[in-house]
């Protein structure tokens, strides 16, 4: 068990915050994770927080997936210069979020699967998905033999095609995940729009959430409705540059779990 004080971090609320399919709550003040097809067990008291990993593999593995090299203590602090009320109430409300580092390919799959989709649903295919591979994540040539009825039948209903689709294109190469770190975030973009499945909200959930481009700011229903009930449908997002999808995260998550409080 490898033990850490942590600020600026609560699992719960990353959990609840939209990002990752993946992290379940087990017991009292307990989550479990799966990811690089590890699982990992996290418990948190306050600040204190126990993960059940050693120290090296939790340096090699889980300080960069928690984002734990990024003071966001400091993106608060200029929320707060803002003088934003709505946006301050979202920082102050979601202390704890930050935005995890994860695999691409997970993240391709699970937000062509989102769309027109809830939380619940999204984390039951996914589960459906990873069963057959004793839970963890299959990669594209895992899924090769798939077909789209096979993927109709684990609940993706129309966007089974699309999956078909992006696992054949990532087989035969005709997208090479590993490229894509290294485009600059517009040409990012507009590559991954081009592929059947993936639109602007879905590209940018790509972006920000399995290639860490902070500056992708997805917008969906719950993203839509805060731009045009706060700010009139008009919100600059481009004010915070390459912090803009960790605010989006924080106004995510408050919209979400905070202001039906």
């Amino acid at each position: 068990m490898y033990a850490i004080e942590l600020d600026d971090f609560d699992i719960e609320q990353i959990a609840q915050s939209g990002q990752c399919f993946r992290i379940n709550k087990t017991g009292d003040n307990r989550w479990t994770i799966i990811a690089f097809s590890r699982k990992l067990n996290v418990f948190q008291f306050g600040t204190h927080c126990g993960f059940d990993c050693s120290e090296d593999e939790f340096l090699e593995i889980w300080y960069d997936y928690f984002d734990l090299q990024t003071d966001y203590s400091k993106i608060k602090q200029m929320v707060k210069n803002t003088g934003d009320n709505y946006l301050i109430n979202a920082v102050n409300f979601g202390y704890g979020v930050r935005v995890l580092r994860q695999d691409i390919w997970e993240m391709v799959v699970s937000y062509i699967i989102s769309q027109q989709n809830n939380i619940t649903r999204i984390k039951n295919i996914i589960e459906r998905i990873c069963q057959p591979f004793s839970d963890k994540f299959p990669t594209a040539i895992d899924l090769q033999n798939y077909t789209i009825l096979d993927f109709q039948n684990l609940g993706l209903g129309y966007r089974a095609k699309f999956l078909f689709e992006m696992v054949q294109n990532v087989v035969n190469k005709k997208i090479i995940l590993e490229n894509l770190e290294t485009m600059p975030y517009d040409d990012l973009i507009q590559y991954l729009k081009q592929f059947n499945g993936i639109g602007d909200k879905v590209a940018n959930c790509i972006a920000l959430f399995g290639l860490h481009k902070t500056e992708a700011f997805p917008i969906d229903v719950w993203m839509r409705r805060i731009i045009n009930t706060k700010y009139s449908g008009n919100f600059d997002y481009k004010q915070f540059g390459k912090f803009a999808g960790i605010i989006q995260q924080y106004m995510f998550f408050y919209e979400r779990c905070g202001m039906k409080k």
